[in-house]
């Protein structure tokens, strides 16, 4: 069983289409739909935006149905040039941007509880999702990931966090998905298309383009499934 997570309707709602023999179960909050995708089973959720509702659903979704593997999806800010608006990244590994206890003498995105700062990605799953990326003609990088509970739209915070921790993308979910999964021992990966440069057009980038973004996740996604 493949568990796939998006924090909006927008970014879930057409691959549900997709799916036969389905069935619903709401818990803790979450709205779980289950069902089949050619065959394959999968169940399907929306978080919500924000870690803390990212990481409620994928415990949730984890203790409920077990997964063998867990792809959070949606868009998200680009950090480098190589990914423009509708390419897709995915990720190597995921960071928390946000968290910091530098003070205290621990390097940014440190999260004591893992004693990591960078949550590696299943390399099976980047693997493949990149490798059906290609053969969609879907212009892709891999990377890592950074997600924080802020929307970037500052040419200075886009920086910071293309420094601080090498990362391609930002976003606001995948990293507690990942922190999720990686403490309980499921592979994960993070595929998010690009929506906005992260930066002073952020907002209007993202409304004209998130619903073009998330359909071009989603058919990446069911190519996945696919194969």
């Amino acid at each position: 069983m493949i568990g796939i997570i998006a924090a909006m309707n927008v970014e879930m709602e057409s691959l549900r289409g997709f799916l036969t023999d389905t069935r619903e179960e709401t818990v803790s909050g979450v709205r779980f739909v289950s069902g089949l995708f050619e065959g394959r089973e999968v169940v399907t959720a929306v978080c919500g935006i924000g870690k803390a509702a990212a990481a409620l659903c994928a415990e949730a979704m984890i203790l409920t149905y077990r997964p063998d593997a867990v792809i959070n999806t949606g868009v998200a800010g680009t950090l480098t040039p190589a990914l423009s608006i509708g390419s897709v990244a995915v990720s190597t590994a995921v960071v928390q941007h946000d968290m910091d206890t530098t003070a205290l003498g621990d390097p940014a995105g440190y999260i004591s509880g893992l004693d990591l700062v960078r949550i590696p990605a299943d390399p099976v799953l980047s693997g493949q999702l990149d490798a059906c990326a290609r053969v969609l003609g879907i212009r892709t990088a891999s990377g890592v990931i950074a997600s924080g509970d802020q929307f970037i739209s500052d040419a200075g915070k886009k920086r910071a966090i293309a420094e601080t921790f090498g990362a391609i993308a930002c976003e606001m979910e995948g990293a507690a998905i990942g922190q999720v999964c990686y403490s309980n021992g499921v592979p994960f990966c993070v595929l998010r298309a690009i929506s906005d440069g992260a930066d002073g057009d952020s907002s209007s980038d993202y409304s004209a383009f998130v619903e073009t973004a998330a359909a071009r996740s989603v058919k990446l996604l069911c190519a996945f499934l696919r194969e």
